[in-house]
């Protein structure tokens, strides 16, 4: 049976690189790798099912708190965690997935010297043991260093590093990297022109190494075909994308608690070929299936793709007779934006142009038809009472926090509606949006939508 599924995965692979324009990006899954609470065993052979079930082929375990594959990555995995990813290997097999076993050593790795060639070592002693299991596709990432690095020492470990396996093995599928500057802006100087470690990086690296990426910036607000076509003329190659969307590990409260959900459809990518793509989800692996399903979408095909069809035909899928409440409750959802780290559809932009127009008419002593907008409120009160209600433990589990908020959002924008009717201020306006910003109910849903038509006809009336 395994050596039928891993037949089975050579032989598409062979297939799709014979039949470029008309097959799915040649590599296509998630990526686990965001900060926080690694996931369990269940959660991970759940999310490689799902994978084989929406046509992605590839899982790379990459958990940034996992201690083995970061602080103490020279460290053997004991036996038990040894098994755990053994089992998942399996299970990948079972569902022609790759499982790609990532390292990340760059907080304390040796390049030169004694010390150098004892790292190589230890690291080849690593993957040996993976291997010993069933993985034949590796990862070495180098993000997220604070320090400064050379690309090429970098570039020369990976690639003695790739000179050992190869004598070693003759049956590795893929050797996957991330650079220390791993989106363009950080990979070009003020004038323009590309930095040094880039610059060394780039040329050194073996082609045999897929380099991902993840865009403009680390959180990117799409990849124009121009954007992508700068970073093949920079690394002479075709790169993969690492896409950080729906990940919300940067959208976290006090307590370290994720404080947004990134609910929509995957956007703004490249239609022209590229080699690999991995979205890395959020610390809710359930709902991150939204996201995740309309990528795999993508990823079969990039010129046929419609974000809008997809995230509607996914949402059924995963919700059936919940699905017009999980619709309207993720449509407030999409959005992601903290500082300069942009992603996502905008929240319920048609709740916010009803919304918002209703204000400028007010203001301009306009006649209103409310009725549009009182029926999307209505809409969205329904929904979080029914999800509240209706969702699974496992699935409420993950989004309670938030739906809780909506419901009182929903609240607040009824009000705000009869307030405007009214022409008058009502108090319990004021005094909702204050519970709204309690932080011991914070939550981000619909901040610049349904929150904002709160802020608008306060401003307004007040």
């Amino acid at each position: 049976m395994k050596l039928l599924a891993k037949a089975i995965i050579i032989l598409g692979a062979i297939y799709f690189q014979l039949n470029l324009k008309q097959t799915p990006i040649l590599l296509r899954g998630i990526v686990e790798g965001f900060y926080g609470t690694p996931w369990n065993f269940d959660i991970r052979a759940d999310l490689i099912r799902f994978c084989g079930e929406y046509n992605l082929n590839a899982y790379i375990y990459a958990p940034k708190d996992d201690p083995y594959h970061r602080d103490k990555w020279r460290e053997p995995y004991p036996e038990d965690k040894i098994s755990e990813l053994k089992g998942l290997v399996d299970i990948s097999l079972e569902n022609n997935v790759h499982f790609i076993f990532a390292v990340s050593p760059g907080l304390d790795l040796n390049y030169e010297g004694e010390k150098g060639e004892q790292d190589l070592q230890l690291m080849i002693n690593k993957l040996d043991m993976m291997y010993n299991i069933g993985i034949r596709d590796f990862a070495i990432f180098f993000d997220d260093l604070e320090s400064e690095q050379s690309g090429k020492n970098q570039a020369n470990f990976l690639n003695r590093l790739q000179d050992s396996l190869d004598k070693k093995y003759v049956d590795i599928f893929h050797l996957i990297t991330v650079p220390t500057l791993y989106y363009i802006r950080s990979m070009l100087e003020e004038d323009g022109n590309i930095n040094q470690y880039t610059k060394e990086f780039s040329k050194i690296l073996n082609k045999k190494y897929i380099v991902l990426y993840t865009g403009d910036d680390i959180v990117s607000d799409g990849i124009s075909e121009k954007s992508y076509q700068a970073v093949k003329d920079i690394y002479k190659r075709n790169l993969g994308i690492w896409w950080n969307y729906p990940v919300n590990d940067y959208y976290k409260n006090e307590k370290k608690r994720n404080i947004k959900l990134a609910l929509g459809p995957i956007e703004k990518l490249p239609k022209n070929r590229v080699n690999s793509i991995f979205f890395n989800p959020m610390g809710q692996p359930l709902l991150s299936k939204i996201a995740i399903g309309t990528g795999a979408d993508y990823a079969i095909n990039t010129y046929k793709y419609n974000p809008i069809e997809s995230w509607n035909r996914v949402i059924e899928k995963q919700f059936g007779e919940l699905a017009p409440a999980m619709k309207v409750f993720a449509s407030h959802s999409q959005h992601m934006e903290v500082f300069n780290l942009i992603c996502g559809p905008a929240d319920a932009p048609i709740f916010y142009e009803k919304a918002h127009q209703a204000v400028l008419d007010t203001k301009e002593g306009k006649n209103i038809d409310f009725i549009e907008l009182d029926n999307l409120i209505n809409e969205m009160e329904i929904a979080a009472k029914t999800l509240l209600e209706k969702l699974p433990k496992n699935i409420l589990k993950e989004c309670k926090l938030m739906l809780e908020q909506f419901e009182r959002i929903t609240i607040a924008d009824k009000i705000a509606s009869q307030s405007l009717k009214n022409k008058k201020l009502d108090s319990k306006l004021i005094n909702i949006k204050k519970k709204i910003e309690k932080k011991e109910y914070k939550a981000k849903i619909s901040e610049l939508s349904a929150v904002l038509f709160i802020d608008e006809v306060i401003e307004l009336l007040k």
